[in-house]
Formats: C-alpha cells, sequence, structure tokens
C-alpha cells in the first residue's frame, strides 16, 4: 500500500514539475516575442544575444524555441499582428467611408508604431509573400471599405483597388520606416498618411 502511495505521490510530483515546465517556457516564448520588436527599435542590427538580453533569457533558451532570425522575426510579427487584429476588429467601419478609413488609418498606425522597426527589419529577411500572408485579415478589412466607399461614390472608381491597397500598404511602410529611422514624428504619422490616402482615394 505504501509503495503504491510513493508511485502514485512521483507520478504526481512529475506531472506537477511537466506542467511547470511547459509554463515556464511558455512564458519565456511570451517575453521573447514581447521583447523582439523592443529589440529592433532600439538597434535594428540586434543580434539574437541582444534580443536575448532584452527578454531577460539566456542565448540557449531563445534558440530552444526559435532556430535563427528569420524564424524568431516571423513570429513576432505573427503575434504583433494578432494582438493588432483584437484591436482593429473593434474599429467602427460604419457611416461615412472616408472617415471610417481615417479612423482605421489612425488605429492602425498607432499599433504599426508599436512595431515599425520590427517591420522594416523583417520586410528584409522575411519573405514578402509570407508578410502579405500575414497580413490577409487586415487587408480584407481595408478592401471591404474600399468597395464600400468605391459603391457610394466616395472613393474612385477609375483605378482598381488591389492598386489602392497596394498604395496603402507602400505608404503605411514608408511612413514606419521613415519613424524608424527618425526623419518622422510617430505623432504626425497619422495625418501624414490620410492625407496622402485621402487625397489619392476621395472621388473629384
Amino acid at each position: 500500500m505504501a509503495q503504491k502511495r510513493s508511485a502514485e505521490l512521483s507520478r504526481e510530483e512529475g506531472v506537477e514539475r511537466a506542467a511547470n515546465q511547459r509554463a515556464d517556457a511558455q512564458r519565456n516564448r511570451a517575453a521573447i516575442l514581447a521583447a523582439t520588436p523592443m529589440a529592433l527599435r532600439k538597434n535594428p542590427d540586434a543580434s539574437i544575444a541582444d534580443i536575448a538580453v532584452e527578454a531577460g533569457v539566456g542565448r540557449m533558451t531563445l534558440y530552444g524555441h526559435f532556430k535563427n532570425r528569420a524564424e524568431l522575426l516571423d513570429a513576432a510579427l505573427v503575434d504583433g499582428l494578432e494582438r493588432a487584429e483584437a484591436v482593429l476588429s473593434g474599429v467602427d467601419l460604419e457611416g461615412d467611408p472616408a472617415a471610417a478609413l481615417a479612423r482605421l488609418i489612425e488605429s492602425s498606425w498607432a499599433l504599426l508604431d508599436q512595431v515599425s522597426g520590427l517591420l522594416v527589419v523583417a520586410q528584409k529577411e522575411v519573405p514578402a509573400g509570407r508578410i502579405r500572408e500575414m497580413h490577409q485579415k487586415a487587408e480584407a478589412r481595408m478592401r471591404g471599405l474600399l468597395e464600400r466607399g468605391r459603391v457610394a461614390q466616395v472613393f474612385r472608381d477609375d483605378l482598381p483597388v488591389d492598386w489602392l491597397l497596394a498604395v496603402t500598404h507602400a505608404t503605411m511602410n514608408a511612413a514606419a520606416q521613415e519613424s524608424a529611422v527618425g526623419r518622422l514624428d510617430p505623432n504626425d504619422a497619422p495625418r501624414f498618411i490620410n492625407t496622402i490616402l485621402l487625397g489619392a482615394f476621395t472621388s473629384a
């Protein structure tokens, strides 16, 4: 009976240790993903070791989660975009399409500014197709708004929606790059972006 009880206790202790290890691993992974954009904002050339220091973990711990820098950048982008989706899905897109577009740009920039350094670096190391794939939900939201605006004759219909989306991406990315190198005050970016896009998209 005592042996049976001892075996049960050992199994319980093993399960508890495994659960604690999983919880520690999850915390470490979350810390690494949160630290990546911060480290890259400080230094776009931040190494794996620099990011590990920012996250408060050892370099080998980081490599235990991500095999290389490109894999880490991919995961950090996915994490950031998932967080952004939770916010952007709540943006009011009803009413005047132009006003709705301005609100969406402002909210998008507030989130993009937090990871602008990450995005700029990732564009050099993560395939463009993969980055576009990550933005599918955001792109679908923008596409729906642009199409509604065209139907309402608020946005021009002499250019394809795909082109309007491409211009939106290019303008947002340019703002991120300028902000990352200190040539654009992040607080000015939403106004600059909206001025360019609404001027280009609104019907005459």
